[in-house]
């Protein structure tokens, strides 16, 4: 009987293994009944012609998952077991779909036609060859090395004191910004601090206004918690206030010293409006001061929390560019009264980050070779923006819109708008080059254009860009 169920191949599994399987699959789908009494070792053996003692061995296996049951002095008989697992199996509904919460966290708003490619001059992706390997390596294997107490295991969640203590120094000596240690929390990312503070200081089906073009990623955790998107228009002087009147907003993201992905600067005049607006509507700005470290032309600007003293900023940094995304480091600068809440939902939700990255990362801002590695590459990414647009202008003239950075990973190439920007990114992404459509990146008024970065530029490589593209405006 079983030598119908049992196919041995002798170059395969071993041969326990195989009679194993074979009998116990047909017990479960029901070619094996319960109550069948199965061919004793020594006949199943000479059947299938090997010895009995592989055929013990399978039965030992099959007696073991309760597939049969093995008795001195009688054959082996398949059991119930099988029977009624199978029968459950068959019977199991269909398995749980998505909540509604759940489907606005699994969108995908970074999407643009033809997709995502992992290619070259993507906007806001730093040169890895950059990065300080040499130096993190020495700085991480000391501190490797080093006794963390107590926030080795679960505490200092929120972030090693020595990071913080060395962050709020650096912070008000660069940026101007005005904190204590204790108002600083570490998490693994800007989106992370975005998703946290959506779910934190909003309720689902309130406003959050993002800038348009903007962040993807702030779209998304304003999505993500359920939130209704509003857009707040950028020109040439950063986001325009002026949509938050009466708009009954609870959060407002901005990126005012280097606005993404254009490069705009929210001049002094919009920064005190845009706070006012924030007072006046109740709403807490979310300020992520984009590209920052990366600014050769004029003088830096101070962040927007140092100026507002009202505690309606919270202030966003990370690494991700000065060092490397997968790094994993960023940090928020929160208001003193709603420290103890945030830092509790940020241990709820499990957004730690790790504590050798942040002791390797405090040394570095300690020692001072942050901010000389800094220097060191604003240079190259100056040099590489300059590249950029001066070989696209020479090649493509009048044809495009295209200004000098003024520091920055990317800049923004502008078309007419007979031009269907999503094509010639698609195309180009066909070609090894990850520049999205500008018009994806707009929640409001749509533009055209591409989003190109520049921090993996050279010579060759652009002058590959600029011929493809301008065969395909052509």
């Amino acid at each position: 009987m079983l030598e119908g169920l049992i196919v041995l191949e002798r170059s395969g599994a071993p041969l326990p293994e195989q009679i194993y399987r074979a009998v116990g699959e047909a017990a479960r789908v029901g070619r094996l009944r319960a109550g069948t009494v199965l061919p004793s070792s020594r006949q199943l053996a000479t059947g299938l012609g090997i010895s009995r003692n592989s055929v013990n061995a399978a039965y030992e296996l099959l007696r073991a998952d309760g597939v049969i049951a093995v008795r001195a002095g009688a054959a082996p008989q398949v059991v119930a077991r099988a029977e009624l697992e199978a029968a459950q199996l068959d019977e199991a509904g269909p398995g749980i779909g998505l909540s509604q919460r759940g489907r606005a966290l699994a969108r995908d708003l970074r999407q643009w036609q033809g997709g995502r490619h992992a290619g070259q001059l993507e906007p806001g992706a730093p040169d890895e060859n950059l990065f300080p390997a040499d130096l993190w390596a020495r700085t991480l294997r000391r501190v490797a090395r080093q006794k963390f107490g107590d926030a080795a295991n679960y505490a200092d969640v929120d972030g090693l004191p020595r990071l913080k203590l060395a962050l709020a120094d650096h912070l008000a000596r660069h940026r101007g910004v005005s904190a204590t240690p204790n108002q600083i929390i570490m998490v693994p990312s800007i989106q992370a601090g975005l998703s946290l503070m959506a779910h934190c200081l909003a309720d689902p089906g309130e406003a959050g206004f993002v800038e348009s073009p903007g962040y993807f990623g702030a779209r998304t955790a304003f999505a993500g918690a359920g939130l209704l998107t509003k857009a707040l228009e950028v020109d040439a002087q950063g986001a325009d206030p002026a949509a938050l009147a009466g708009s009954g907003a609870r959060l407002v993201y901005v990126t005012p010293s280097h606005h993404y992905p254009t490069g705009a600067r929210m001049n002094l005049q919009r920064r005190m409006d845009l706070l006012e607006a924030a007072r006046r509507e109740g709403a807490m700005v979310l300020e992520d001061d984009y590209d920052s470290e990366f600014m050769w032309q004029g003088r830096a600007i101070a962040a927007l929390q140092g100026i507002s003293r009202g505690g309606e900023v919270i202030y966003f940094g990370t690494t991700a560019k000065s060092l490397l995304p997968g790094l994993r480091l960023a940090y928020m600068v929160v208001p003193e009264p709603l420290v103890g809440s945030l830092k509790q939902a940020q241990r709820n939700m499990g957004l730690r980050v790790n504590i050798h990255a942040q002791a390797a990362y405090a040394e570095l801002i300690e020692s001072g070779a942050l901010v000389t590695h800094l220097k060191r590459i604003a240079r190259l990414y100056e040099e590489r923006g300059r590249l950029l647009v001066q070989t696209l202008r020479q090649r493509l003239g009048d044809s495009i819109e295209i200004a000098m950075p003024m520091g920055g990973l990317q800049t923004v190439i502008g078309f007419a708008d007979s031009i269907d920007d999503t094509t010639v990114a698609a195309r180009l992404a066909k070609e090894g080059f990850e520049t999205p459509a500008l018009s994806s990146y707009c929640a409001g008024e749509k533009r055209k254009g591409l989003v190109v970065g520049f921090a993996d530029a050279t010579e060759k490589r652009m002058a590959r860009f600029a011929r493809l593209l301008e065969g395909l405006l052509d």
